[in-house]
């Protein structure tokens, strides 16, 4: 089964403002601490969005264990990270290293074993990461290549708990659990980065900044997170999740155009051995029933 062209261009818009968005990021840090502007990203997805969304018929500890994963951990690691210590173009890459961690995360728990076209897959990404920490610069540290693997393994931890949210409005999930993001890192700010940093950042943001907190809240996870859910429920899995392959590439496509993020070979060549190996872990059962069918 294949995607209608227009709901190939709904897909294609979500992952183009996903990758984007690293560009965003950026541009919002520069002018909000990094834990203050995950807190305003997460507030601003929850309200007012949170009073037209019914809570999701799970738990309050599996929206509160999603809120802490995603929206804190991952969030705090990866906004603390692109500050300093790593380049948007090479976080929108090393992120999607979630889907492995996700795969060897629920494998754990299930108890199946990895597949040879896994470990192929898992062989290659990390051959990427491996050239990633070997040209650490000025704009990227082993550091910052650090804290973006641990924030794929929040985000995948955070998808093993999802995974218990059947059946729900995933929409309203996000925003839900949102929720219980919002307040700890307004906490985790005031702690760490202190009130006179919070307040001085607040009282002089421009407009771009500000626009930037909204599109973090409103195009990327309210709009982003609500295409792709209404994309799922209609189509088959395997037929739009292949397309987040190109969130690395407009991410750091954007990176290059609007921020002047060199890409030398040895970072496109880094990039092609993480896609490729996301690229196999992906398609490669696809390709096998495929495969299987026309030989029968």
């Amino acid at each position: 089964m294949t995607l209608s062209f227009r709901h190939f261009l709904l897909a294609l818009a979500v992952v183009a403002i996903w990758g984007s968005n690293f560009v965003v990021i950026r541009w919002g840090l520069n002018a909000f601490p990094p834990l203050l502007f995950a807190a305003l990203r997460f507030t601003l997805a929850t309200v007012p969005a949170i009073f037209f969304l019914p809570r999701p018929k799970v738990s309050l500890y599996n929206l509160a264990a999603y809120g802490a994963l995603v929206g804190v951990a991952q969030f705090s690691l990866l906004y603390l990270a692109m500050g300093s210590q790593i380049s948007p173009g090479l976080a929108s890459l090393v992120i999607q290293t979630q889907v492995f961690f996700t795969l060897f995360l629920a494998m754990h728990t299930s108890g199946e074993r990895v597949q040879p076209f896994q470990w192929l897959a898992l062989v290659l990404a990390a051959g990427g990461i491996g050239i990633i920490a070997s040209h650490t610069d000025g704009t990227t540290t082993v550091l910052g290549l650090a804290m973006v693997l641990l924030a794929a393994l929040s985000w995948a931890s955070g998808n093993v708990i999802g995974k218990k949210a059947v059946g729900v409005n995933m929409l309203a999930y996000v925003v839900w659990s949102s929720a219980f993001a919002a307040p700890a890192l307004f906490a985790l700010s005031f702690l760490i980065e202190g009130p006179q940093r919070m307040s001085s950042a607040l009282s002089h943001a421009s407009y771009g900044a500000w626009g930037a907190v909204v599109w973090q809240a409103g195009a990327n996870t309210l709009f982003g997170y609500g295409a792709w859910s209404w994309l799922l429920s209609r189509h088959p899995a395997a037929t739009v999740v292949p397309m987040a392959l190109l969130v690395p590439i407009f991410g750091m496509s954007c990176s290059a155009l609007l921020l002047g993020e060199g890409l030398p070979l040895w970072k496109l060549t880094a990039a092609a051995l993480v896609m490729s190996g996301l690229a196999i872990n992906l398609l490669w059962p696809r390709v096998r029933q495929a495969w299987r069918l026309r030989s029968a």
